[in-house]
C-alpha cells in the first residue's frame, strides 16, 4: 500500500527539519565565521565621519589596515547605520539578507518552489545556506545578496514585459560598487536603449548626489582610492578568484596580458548575452553578465561570487545539464580553495586554488544561453493550459474514447501528437473523423492537437588568523 498524502508531509517535515539542523550545526560550528568584519568596517566608517568628523576614507578598522573601499553613494546610502549601534546593525543587516535570499529565489527558482511547495522552499533556503559566497557574505555583513537582488529586478521587468521601469535597479547596484555596471553593457548590447539610459542616468544622479554631500570624499576616492588595490588587498591572495588573481599567483605582474585576458573574456560574454537577449532569454544574459564581471573585476572575493546564482537557474532548465548544476555547486559549497592558502604558487594550487576561476569561466564558455528552454514537466505551462482552455465536446469527441479502448501504442503525456496520414489510394476523410484503426495512433480534436511537448523545463577552510584570510583581509 502507498502512503497517504499525510504521512508523505510528515516524513518531508521530518526530512526538513533534519536537514534545518545539520546546516544550522555546519554553518555554526565547522566553517569560520567572519565576525562582520565588513559590517564593522561600515559601520565604524559612518561613525567616525559623521560624529568624529573624520574623513571617511582615513578610518580602520581597529587593529587592522583595512577601511572603506566602496563610492561615496555607498557611504551616503548606508548613513542609517550612524543612528544604531553595531548589534542592532547586525539585525538589520541578517533582515535585508534573507529578504535579498528570498526576492533572488522567487526571481530565478519561482517555478520550482510552487511546484513544491513549502517543503522545496525550505530545502532551497537550506542549499542556499551551504552555498559558500552566500555564507560569507551572510558572515561578513556584505552587500552582495542585496545588491544582486535588485539588479535580478531589472530581469524579472524585462522578462515580464514593464520595460519602462527596468533599469533603476542597475543604476543603483552601480552607484554602490563598479562591477554591476557591466549590466549596463548588456543592456546596450540588447538594444535596451531606453533602459540603459535610465541605468546610467540613476547612477549618475546618485554619484552627483553623493559629491554635493561629501565633495571631499568624493574627491579622494575617484582621483586616488579608486586606483589604489592596495586598499582593498593582495591581488595574489587565494580568496581572489578573479584572472587577475590567476595571473598574480602565477606571478605574472604585466597588466598587458591580464588586459587581453579580460578582453577575450568581454569577447564570449557579448557573444553570449547578445545570444540570450535575441531569444528573450534574460535569465541567461543576466547569469553570462555575472560571471563576466566576477571574471574581469581585478579583484573578486569568494563572497563576491553570489553572482554565479543565477547560472544554477539555467543548467536546472536542461535536464541533461542537473548534474553539472550538482558538482558545480557541490564545489562551490566545500571551501576547496583555502586547501592552498599556504602554497597558492605551487602546481596544485594552481589547479586547486582556482578552482572557483575554472568554474566560473566554464560557465560562461559553456551555458545553454538563448537555446529552447524546455520546462520540466511537473510545472509544465502546456499542462495547466490544456484543462483551462479544452475545445467544447465535438462528434469527435465519442471516436477519442472509442479508440481509447483499442489495442495500440498510447502517446505519452505532454506529447505533441499529429494525424495519421489516409492509407495509399484512399480518399480523404470527412469531418467528423471516424474512430482509428487499431493500433493508430488518435489525431487531433476540432482541429487542434492535444498535448505539449516532452523537453523537460525546467573540506572546509582551515581556521585563519583574520576574517578573510591568515595574513589579508580587505573590505570589497
Amino acid at each position: 500500500m502507498t502512503a497517504g498524502p499525510r504521512a508523505t508531509d510528515r516524513r518531508r517535515l521530518l526530512l526538513l527539519l533534519l536537514l534545518v539542523g545539520a546546516v544550522t550545526l555546519f554553518t555554526a560550528t565547522v566553517p569560520l565565521l567572519r565576525d562582520w568584519f565588513d559590517l564593522r568596517v561600515y559601520h565604524g566608517a559612518v561613525h567616525a565621519w559623521t560624529h568624529q568628523g573624520g574623513r571617511l576614507y582615513d578610518y580602520r578598522v581597529p587593529g587592522t589596515a583595512y577601511g572603506f573601499t566602496y563610492p561615496p553613494f555607498a557611504a551616503v546610502a548606508m548613513l542609517p547605520l550612524a543612528l544604531v549601534g553595531l548589534g542592532t546593525a547586525v539585525v538589520l543587516c541578517l533582515l535585508l539578507n534573507l529578504l535579498a535570499s528570498a526576492a533572488v529565489l522567487y526571481v530565478l527558482f519561482g517555478p520550482l518552489l510552487r511546484r513544491y511547495g513549502r517543503f522545496g522552499a525550505g530545502l532551497a533556503v537550506c542549499l542556499l545556506a551551504l552555498f559558500e559566497p552566500v555564507r560569507d557574505t551572510v558572515s561578513f555583513g556584505q552587500v552582495n545578496l542585496l545588491l544582486l537582488a535588485v539588479v535580478l529586478g531589472d530581469a524579472w521587468l524585462l522578462s515580464t514585459g514593464r520595460e519602462k521601469r527596468a533599469g533603476v535597479g542597475i543604476g543603483l547596484a552601480a552607484a554602490v560598487k563598479l562591477t554591476p555596471a557591466l549590466f549596463i553593457g548588456l543592456l546596450l548590447i540588447a538594444g535596451r536603449w531606453r533602459a540603459a539610459g535610465r541605468a546610467t542616468a540613476v547612477a549618475a544622479a546618485a554619484t552627483a548626489a553623493a559629491a554635493w554631500i561629501a565633495p571631499d570624499a568624493s574627491r579622494f576616492y575617484w582621483t586616488e582610492a579608486l586606483w589604489d588595490t592596495g586598499r582593498i588587498g593582495r591581488l595574489d591572495y587565494v580568496s581572489n578568484q578573479s584572472l587577475q588573481g590567476v595571473l598574480a599567483r602565477l606571478g605574472e605582474p604585466d597588466r598587458a596580458v591580464w588586459a587581453v585576458t579580460v578582453l577575450c573574456v568581454l569577447g564570449v560574454w557579448a557573444w553570449q548575452a547578445r545570444r540570450g537577449a535575441r531569444a528573450g532569454d534574460w535569465t541567461g544574459a543576466f547569469a553570462v553578465t555575472g560571471l563576466a564581471s566576477c571574471l574581469v573585476s581585478p579583484i573578486t572575493w569568494v563572497h563576491h561570487l553570489v553572482w554565479v546564482l543565477p547560472s544554477f537557474a539555467v543548467l536546472l532548465r536542461h535536464r541533461r545539464l542537473v548534474g553539472v548544476a550538482a558538482c558545480a555547486y557541490a564545489l562551490l559549497c566545500t571551501s576547496v580553495v583555502w586547501l592552498w592558502v599556504d602554497a597558492p604558487h605551487t602546481a596544485a594550487g594552481f589547479l586547486g586554488g582556482n578552482t572557483y576561476v575554472w568554474i566560473t569561466l566554464g560557465l560562461l564558455l559553456g551555458l545553454p544561453v538563448g537555446q529552447p528552454r524546455p520546462e520540466w514537466p511537473p510545472f509544465s505551462r502546456s499542462n495547466r493550459s490544456t484543462s483551462a482552455t479544452a475545445p467544447a465536446p465535438t462528434t469527435a469527441a465519442p471516436a477519442m474514447a472509442a479508440a481509447a479502448d483499442q489495442p495500440g501504442p498510447v502517446s505519452p503525456p505532454f506529447t505533441t501528437v499529429t494525424p495519421a496520414g489516409p492509407a495509399s489510394g484512399s480518399a480523404p476523410v470527412p469531418a467528423p473523423a471516424p474512430a482509428p484503426a487499431p493500433g493508430s495512433e488518435p489525431g487531433p480534436v476540432g482541429g487542434r492537437e492535444r498535448g505539449g511537448s516532452t523537453e523537460p523545463t525546467g573540506s572546509t577552510r582551515p581556521a585563519a588568523r583574520k576574517p578573510q584570510s591568515s595574513s589579508e583581509r580587505a573590505s570589497s
